[in-house]
């Protein structure tokens, strides 16, 4: 069955700021560029300290905004646009992306089957400066896992010569860009949460598409919708980032794995998996004391992740010999059916 939206569908546009202010104006001009309507704008700001929400008072496009008294992260943040959403597709989108103008309606051109819930199209970096500039440098073309059970980018720092110009399924989308189906969001949040609040940021949009994979749902990689990132979080930038961010980032690599992980995968990923726990061990160990907390905090926890655990394994649709397909060393996709 093929579902194609109709050029009318309403689209929720959901952007989560803080201390935006660098980006956003850009952002919001490549939002009035697309030539798909109607859109609904819905914004929260997490209790930003520079000039974000003097922007937000002055943004050239209508829409509800929230304004947080406090830091309550991505994922809380996007669950509180989520529910004010009455689309029937919803762009979770980062204010630090550009998209071309035709970057939703193309998504939504795509002969998506029923099964798909997630739409992603091809980021390109944007290179911030006083003239932003719109590279060919490959930021996402869809997420994956490999077996040591890290998720990364598809493409990510390649040059993009034409490499990844096929619409295929991918395992999940970043979520700095991606498009939702309303139908999917209400069938995978766990008590109420569509991205999991414990996360906090980072890792949240892999652990919803391992999630959302398990729940029979798809995600379609549409290349001709494009879109630039100016990502700031990177792998090869991680002795460089703030202690806070690589705390979340080592914490909510085994909230994921406790939520979602059967035994069969466990199994599959045992060997890289453990050796990639040891390198993370003895960082902690022999460079940073403080990330102990992060590998305590999943123990200490237990008893709220094995509710989420019983809920997510109890309405899973595809075994674990399936879902291994996912787990490589090199970039994984699918072709679509003919």
């Amino acid at each position: 069955m093929v579902e194609t939206a109709r050029p009318g569908s309403l689209v929720s546009v959901l952007i989560v700021t803080f201390n935006s202010s660098a980006s956003l104006a850009q952002c919001f001009a490549s939002l009035q560029q697309q030539d798909h309507s109607p859109l609904e704008l819905v914004v929260v700001d997490n209790n930003s300290s520079d000039s974000t929400r003097t922007l937000l008072a002055q943004a050239p496009l209508s829409g509800t905004v929230i304004l947080n008294e406090t830091n309550r992260g991505f994922a809380a943040a996007q669950n509180q646009a989520m529910r004010e959403a009455s689309g029937e597709w919803r762009l979770c989108l980062n204010p630090d992306v550009m998209l071309a103008p035709d970057f939703i309606s193309k998504l939504l051109a795509a002969d998506a089957p029923a099964s798909v819930g997630a739409l992603c199209g091809k980021l390109l970096r944007w290179v911030p400066g006083a003239e932003p500039e719109r590279s060919g440098i490959i930021d996402s073309t869809g997420i994956y896992f490999q077996p040591n059970l890290r998720h990364l980018d598809r493409g990510a720092e390649q040059p993009d010569a034409g490499q990844f110009q096929r619409q295929e399924y991918v395992l999940g989308a970043t979520g700095a860009a991606a498009l939702y189906r309303r139908k999917m969001v209400e069938e995978v949040s766990v008590e109420g949460q569509f991205f999991d609040e414990e996360f906090f940021s980072y890792r949240e949009d892999a652990d919803l598409a391992w999630r959302a994979q398990l729940m029979g749902w798809r995600c379609l990689y549409v290349p001709a919708a494009v879109g630039w990132h100016q990502r700031r979080v990177t792998p090869e930038r991680r002795e460089s980032l703030p202690h806070e961010i690589n705390w979340h980032s080592v914490k909510n690599r085994f909230l994921m794995r406790a939520k979602n992980a059967g035994a069969g995968l466990c199994l599959h990923t045992f060997i890289p998996a453990l050796a990639r726990d040891v390198v993370i061990f003895g960082y902690a160990l022999l460079r940073d004391w403080r990330m102990f907390s992060a590998l305590w905090y999943p123990l200490a926890h237990w008893g709220g992740l094995r509710g989420k655990r019983k809920w997510i394994q109890a309405r899973r649709r595809v075994p674990d010999k399936q879902l291994a397909r996912w787990f490589r060393w090199q970039p994984a996709s699918e072709p679509l059916e003919p």
